[in-house]
């Protein structure tokens, strides 16, 4: 028979450290909120249910959390703080349903592996009572130590409680702690206060467990998978080992990085095989890049999507809603927003298509801009397959350019163009011999009455 899990991730936290108006598991790395790794990683992990306890920011903190996961979330709000075991005490009616394995993990750390939360209820399937997740840490000043003793875990020792035996332990508390959903109420309501704080620590429990005969015992993980976030600092930290797995996992399933440290993904960024991505470039939220399309130096993508063998960049910007297809080409200082870019179709260098369609093989010359915006709304411009637009163009939509028209440089197009048809929309050229001269005699003339006055 399966067994079933309770994942309690805690996320009532104030924040008061990240001095931000809002909670901080809200706060994002790789453009996805904090708490939503927690709980995703949970539901990888097998979890059947989240419970869910909120304080700051209740509703988004419950809204992040649930986003996309396909597992109940049930929040419980948490109004005092009294510590961590108080904190997990108030999802007790959850607690109660009946489930094999009770798992407590933090909202504010994020890079929690689903694979060490299936190993430490693994080791309850084998009889343990209580698993704690820990760490070796090349430093372990400020962190509790797990204590040992024939296989078994004894006690967690706070840091400032600890002997200087005790200090000698580079095995170190992670926070993560599994239990028996049949003895976790007992043992939470035996955590008591009677410390410098006078809070419930969570951490109390494992001496209580062993006192009533219980199993204990503590699991490695690395130390990255523990990181916590407390300040901007600590999230930028975070951020960084995010980034450094996401490119590590994206080159092993086929993508080429020039310079993979300067390259930014995303929680959702999806990138075929073949792809090539040169340095500097950023990936926000809803970007997929099929197989050997190029990214190159310094382009800028978000909720875009991205054809085979298509060329991006260099300096490019792809907004949301752009749809490029395979070998289309979007040239250098380029912007892209909502617009479909047809097969091998061209957008060159200093253009700007937004609200758009492009037909497959047309050419956008060189400083072309899609007048898509009339103050208050947005109209549609389409430009039809092979078509042509001469540079330095400006298309006044709403408009529509015919299959294989043609457009002269520099037009201001406000009325359609059909099917095959040229179109020049520019004043005429009027050339003046000599006025040249005339125009610099006259300036300079003004400039010497400027210098007498």
């Amino acid at each position: 028979m399966a067994r079933t899990c309770l994942a309690v991730v805690l996320a009532a936290g104030d924040a008061t450290r990240m001095k931000s108006s809002k909670s901080k598991v809200l706060h994002s790395v790789g453009n996805l909120p904090l708490i939503a790794h927690v709980t995703r990683a949970a539901a990888t992990a097998g979890v059947n249910k989240v419970a869910l306890v909120v304080g700051r920011d209740a509703d988004l903190v419950t809204e992040a959390a649930s986003a996309g996961l396909d597992v109940p979330v049930s929040p419980v709000l948490q109004t005092e703080r009294k510590g961590t075991g108080h904190a997990v005490l108030m999802a007790r009616d959850i607690i109660t349903e009946g489930f094999d394995d009770v798992v407590v993990l933090y909202g504010d750390a994020p890079l929690i592996n689903p694979e060490s939360l299936v190993a430490a209820t693994s080791e309850r399937a084998k009889g343990a009572d209580v698993v704690v997740l820990g760490f070796r840490a090349a430093d372990p000043t400020g962190y509790g130590r797990l204590l040992e003793r024939d296989g078994e875990l004894v006690a967690i020792r706070e840091h400032k409680e600890a002997s200087p035996e005790e200090l000698a332990v580079d095995f170190c508390n992670g926070g993560i702690i599994t239990f028996s959903g049949s003895k976790a109420v007992g043992l939470l309501e035996s955590i008591g206060n009677d410390n410098a704080k006078g809070e419930y620590y969570l951490t109390d429990i494992v001496e209580i467990a062993r006192s009533r005969g219980l199993k204990c015992i503590a699991i490695e993980a690395p130390e990255e998978d523990m990181m916590g976030c407390n300040t901007r600092a600590e999230l930028a930290e975070i951020e960084q080992v995010w980034q450094t797995r996401a490119r590590h996992a994206a080159m092993l399933s086929g993508v080429s990085m020039i310079d993979p440290s300067s390259v930014f993904l995303s929680h959702d960024t999806v990138l075929e095989s073949d792809v090539m991505i040169e340095p500097n470039v950023w990936f926000g939220p809803g970007v997929k890049v099929g197989p050997g399309a190029v990214i190159h130096a310094f382009s800028h993508l978000e909720g875009a999507d991205i054809g085979a063998n298509a060329t991006i960049g260099p300096f490019a910007r792809l907004r949301p809603g752009a749809e490029l297809a395979e070998k289309v080409k979007v040239g250098n200082f380029c912007e892209i927003k909502k617009a479909r870019i047809g097969v091998g179709a061209k957008v060159n260098h200093l253009s700007y298509i937004g609200d758009a369609v492009v037909g497959a093989g047309a050419n956008i010359g060189a400083g072309t801009i899609t007048c898509n915006y009339d103050g208050q709304n947005k109209h549609l411009t389409e430009i039809g397959a092979g078509a042509f637009i001469g540079s330095n163009s400006s298309l006044v939509a709403p408009i529509k350019i015919g299959d294989g028209a043609y457009v002269g440089s520099g037009s201001v197009v406000t009325m359609d163009v059909p099917d095959d048809a040229l179109a020049i929309a520019r004043a005429r050229q009027e050339t003046k011999p000599g006025r040249a001269q005339r125009l610099r005699d006259k300036i300079a003339a003004i400039k010497a009455l400027k210098k007498k006055a």
